[in-house]
């Protein structure tokens, strides 16, 4: 018997569905800590918790353990690392509590459309306010999502007997998958300037963090409604505090830095503030324990590792591979431009990298989204790119190319219904440097795109690349390497050089202008 510690909250039929399985001991109890509870069973097999920090000492506490479960989404409180030290595999459950957040933010827009909160509150008092708490319809409205995955489509789902116009942003789901649950596409400034409601369910990353800032948030309605039941640190709080009140919005808020007690920095501009109750209802959590069960039985008879959250890489792939795999579908996504919809990826792997394609799609799903995991496996990568209506074509290769120990990525992508966007790109690795070889036609290229680069592709024709340098030289920018390739065919060329540091999207289009670029981006790596 194979004993399961489960010191937590957690509704009973994760134990239950163990112990009906007939090959592991449960022990579950609340009272105490995960410590306290590791102590007294050192023969632990594995661990079954929702927040609770599982430390590097508690993982020393127990040395049969093999498996920790996170009965949720983020384990951010699991020491994932020295658990790998240890030969322990670590694993989530994502999507378990997606529907109870969607609800959420649909009781959020139902108590502040009608006032409940405040109407509640003066009734118990004795008043009879009905004047007062005049509310509006959300039917006849138009509701902006932000980031269209579990959460978002399910938010979409909910609000579909409401009658309401549904707008959706997120560059990675295809216009005809988003169309399948009612929404249309668009760009963010159009959802926030057409929306009655936003609803913001992204991930908090780089490129994310502060992405709803002063430009975004003057475009909206006057009295329109912000809800932020994603990560605090989307939302450019300062920003928000300057323009609620010279527009009227309404701000419905359930995250925060830190899950913990004490005043909450939003408490001046949030109508509605909760303590990050999305996943707390009781289906959630029964979810979350049904699902850690399961693939706690799946993974120790059938083999299933889909949700092993510190894969180790496989023998025999040097991991600086997983690096080229991730640098070069950043290339191709700013190639292609990143408000574009991905509709296609298409790989192809030379050499010796052929045996480990499916260890290589899951860090390029992670360059192109940074939601999904790098330490997901392929399996969950391909069906995290189907449920988004992306298609996934693996290319046989021919070593009598030459390209050994290569990899290619082609992306296609779509701005609008009518005009497609292809890129490609192959690399390799020289001298454990990752080196770019070729960006569409411009082949031999060998630059290493580490650090700060930006593009540009031209029509030739002499003084070009002057031209460019001295437009970063005015903006403060110094050019550390370049390379400058041909194409006779086209007469066309590509300058791609290093810079010293990151250059905005603003520079690089007016330098595209000045020059008459064909294509141009910037890449940060």
């Amino acid at each position: 018997m194979k004993k399961v510690l489960i010191p937590t909250k957690l509704d009973k039929v994760a134990a239950d569905l163990l112990r009906a399985n007939g090959h592991y001991a449960v022990v579950q109890d609340d009272a105490g800590d995960v410590a306290a509870l590791a102590a007294q069973h050192p023969d632990a097999y594995a661990l079954i918790v929702r927040s609770e920090p599982v430390t590097a000492a508690i993982i020393d506490q127990l040395p049969q353990m093999k498996v920790v479960i996170r009965a949720g989404a983020g384990y951010n409180t699991i020491d994932t690392k020295h658990a790998r030290k240890r030969g322990i595999d670590v694993m989530n459950t994502p999507g378990a509590n997606a529907n109870a957040v969607a609800e959420e933010v649909i009781a959020l827009m139902l108590a502040d459309a009608r006032h409940l909160i405040k109407a509640d509150a003066s009734c118990r008092a004795g008043e009879w306010e009905k004047k007062a708490f005049m509310g509006r319809e959300i039917a006849g409205k138009t509701v902006g999502i932000v980031g269209l995955g579990n959460i978002g489509r399910l938010v979409a789902r909910r609000l579909s007997g409401f009658d309401v116009t549904l707008l959706g942003y997120d560059p990675m789901i295809a216009r005809e998958r988003a169309a399948e649950f009612g929404v249309t596409l668009t760009d963010l400034e159009t959802l926030f300037e057409r929306s009655d409601y936003v609803t913001l369910h992204i991930p908090e990353t780089a490129e994310t963090k502060k992405l709803v800032n002063e430009t975004l948030l003057r475009k909206m309605k006057k009295g329109a409604t912000l809800i932020n039941c994603a990560r605090a640190g989307v939302l450019d709080e300062a920003a928000l505090r300057r323009v609620k009140p010279e527009k009227g919005l309404r701000f419905l808020n359930d995250v925060y830095p830190k899950d913990e007690p004490g005043p909450k920095s939003v408490a001046d501009i949030a109508d509605i503030m909760v303590p990050h109750l999305g996943a707390s209802t009781k289906e959630a959590n029964a979810n979350a324990a049904r699902r850690a069960a399961e693939q706690l039985i799946e993974y120790d008879e059938k083999g299933v590792t889909s949700y092993i959250v510190n894969r180790d890489i496989p023998e025999g792939l040097d991991e600086v591979y997983c690096t080229l795999a991730h640098t070069l579908a950043k290339v191709a996504r700013a190639e292609v431009g990143r408000e574009a919809t991905l509709k296609m990826i298409e790989t192809g792997f030379y050499g010796p990298l052929k045996s480990f394609g499916d260890w290589l799609i899951v860090p390029m799903v992670a360059a192109l989204w940074e939601e999904f995991d790098r330490a997901m496996d392929a399996k969950a990568a391909v069906a995290f790119l189907k449920e988004r209506g992306i298609e996934y074509v693996r290319r046989p290769t021919e070593d009598r190319k030459g390209f050994e120990n290569s990899i290619t990525v082609d992306l296609t992508a779509s701005m609008d219904t009518a005009h497609l966007r292809k890129a490609s790109v192959r690399g390799t690795v020289v001298e454990n440097t990752v080196m770019l070889s070729r960006i569409n036609d411009f082949d031999k290229l060998y630059f290493e795109p580490q650090g700060h680069t930006v593009v540009f592709q031209y029509k030739d024709r002499p003084g070009v690349v002057g031209r460019i340098g001295n437009s970063l030289a005015e903006a403060g920018v110094n050019i550390e390497d370049i390379r400058h390739s041909h194409n006779l065919a086209t007469d066309e060329s590509l300058a791609i050089m290093k810079v010293n540091r990151s250059v905005s999207d603003t520079l690089v289009q007016k330098i595209a202008q000045e020059i008459g670029a064909l294509m141009a981006f910037r890449l940060d790596v």
